[in-house]
């Protein structure tokens, strides 16, 4: 009879454990087509060339993530500020702010908690999808290297665990993601920033740090990548770096620096629509667009100096593998200091 009990029992245990396997693997394939489902209504509409360029993004980024910047990224950029680890007892020298009271009150001697450094960040990629980002003399346009750049930051982030969020703005606030964690997001913001259509031409970087300030409440890392061709934004770019770690990227084209020798061309503002014939065979008007351009960059460069924000230069027509090295170097020994 005992026996008869004990099979009836352990049968029993089967069934229950073969029901609970059974709800928890239905529950797997419902979130696994749910997962499909948004994928599919994501990607629709998106031309195949492109979801191939995205792959190739990624698999391109992967490997400069792993092989290039491993390791950099996560020496240069500090947590939001101390989370509480655990407590010990006080000993001659703590601080007696750090004491625990409702510990000490509990085991009669006093106790201070222990801080460590909260790793976790929030970076936001703020991307200028204005028409001048549509521009490109070389192998890429300035948005492609905005795209594959954003790829790097974005997935340096998730493999160190932090979430990673996207403004893209032209003259208002195109589209905003959420910080989220996961590679399935961060192939999300590579296709919006190669995909996106924007509605405006023209660039408000003021609107875009604004929104910023609004939106994300926790200290943030941001970059901030556009090509700049914007005026009077230093004033919100002071307020949201103070708020934020704000590192500006700028996307330049060669011939945005220097005009080739072609002969007559007609130059156009991707922006207004605006346009000139020039006859570039003259060496006077090539200097003198040289000379322009590089005291803009001049300007520049020391308006995001005057306020402490980092800046880094990216040429469409060279690798901009070197220029993310250098910033990383350059922060781990200002940190060092």
């Amino acid at each position: 009879m005992n026996a008869t009990v004990i099979l009836v029992t352990l049968l029993g245990i089967v069934i229950l454990l073969g029901a609970i396997a059974w709800y928890f693997y239905h529950l797997r394939q419902l979130e696994k087509s749910a997962r499909q489902m948004v994928q599919s209504e994501e990607n629709k509409g998106i031309p195949p060339e492109l979801l191939k360029k995205v792959k190739q993004i990624e698999i391109n980024t992967r490997n400069i993530v792993n092989e290039v910047f491993s390791g950099e990224y996560h020496s240069v950029f500090k947590g939001r500020g101390m989370e509480f680890a655990e407590v010990r007892e006080y000993q001659p020298g703590d601080d007696i702010r750090l004491i625990d009271w409702n510990v000490t009150a509990r085991m009669g001697h006093p106790y201070v908690k222990l801080f460590q450094e909260e790793r976790e960040l929030t970076v936001m990629l703020l991307v200028d999808v204005s028409s001048s980002g549509a521009f490109g003399t070389e192998q890429q346009l300035k948005r492609e290297v905005a795209a594959e750049l954003s790829a790097v930051l974005a997935f340096s982030a998730i493999k160190n665990n932090d979430k990673v969020g996207l403004i893209i703005f032209s003259d208002r606030i195109e589209k905003f993601i959420p910080p989220r964690k996961g590679k399935s997001h961060v192939l999300r913001v590579i296709r919006e920033i190669l995909f996106y259509r924007p509605r405006d031409a023209t660039t408000n970087i003021n609107e875009a740090l604004q929104f910023l300030s609004r939106v994300i409440k926790r200290k943030s890392t941001v970059f901030l990548i556009s090509d700049f061709l914007a005026e009077d934004f230093k004033k919100s770019l002071q307020i949201a770096n103070k708020k934020h770690d704000i590192i500006a990227v700028s996307i330049v084209d060669p011939r945005e620096v220097t005009l080739p020798n072609a002969g007559m061309i007609e130059l156009e503002d991707a922006e207004t629509g605006e346009s000139i014939v020039v006859d570039t065979t003259s060496g006077q008007l090539r200097d003198e667009f040289h000379l322009n351009a590089m005291k803009q960059r001049e300007e520049l460069k020391s308006l995001f100096q005057s306020i402490g924000v980092d800046h880094i230069n990216i040429f469409t027509n060279q690798s901009y593998v070197e220029p993310i090295n250098k910033f990383f170097r350059m922060r781990a020994k200002r940190l060092a200091v």
